[in-house]
């Protein structure tokens, strides 16, 4: 995807905006927090102001699109290093999606995503969202690449 000399250190200072398509208030990511070939993190503090929050926590649905936005923001970021704008992708299946319980407001999720497979612009990942230690939710979810790009905006 991209060499480790081109990447910026520190990843969690990246604009969000400039690595996903999805523009507030459906953005379900705060930052980006770790990257490599197969393995992705990022992070998102509950808020009433979701779009996804419900009676005190952030919706299953929620969690899904966390876990999508954090692919995006996979692709994003190769696409932000090489000054390109960032790929749109859709959610093509999710299996084994398992919520053992919802985030609540003011926690602060990690979304891992490991890369299982990458074929023909479709990708297979497997993803865990933990607050603090505890695993809250899981996943496998298969991304498609659209072959469109996000539009370059000057606001969010």
């Amino acid at each position: 995807m991209i060499s480790g000399t081109q990447a910026p250190q520190d990843l969690e200072q990246i604009p969000v905006l400039e690595l996903l398509p999805q523009r507030p208030p459906f953005v379900m990511i705060d930052a980006l927090t770790a990257f490599d070939e197969r393995h992705t993190s990022t992070r998102l503090t509950v808020r009433p102001s979701n779009v996804f929050y419900e009676m005190g926590r952030l919706t299953a649905y929620g969690l899904v699109e966390n876990i999508a936005q954090t692919c995006a923001a996979r692709l994003g970021y190769a696409s932000y290093v090489l000054h390109l704008p960032p790929r749109i992708g859709v959610i093509g299946a999710i299996n084994h999606f398992d919520v053992l319980r919802t985030p609540l407001k003011d926690e602060t999720i990690r979304t891992d995503i490991e890369v299982e497979e990458e074929v023909l612009g479709i990708t297979l990942i497997n993803a865990r969202v933990f607050v603090g230690s505890e695993l809250i939710a899981a996943s496998q979810m298969k991304i498609a690449l659209t072959g469109g790009e996000a539009p370059k905006t000057d606001t969010p």
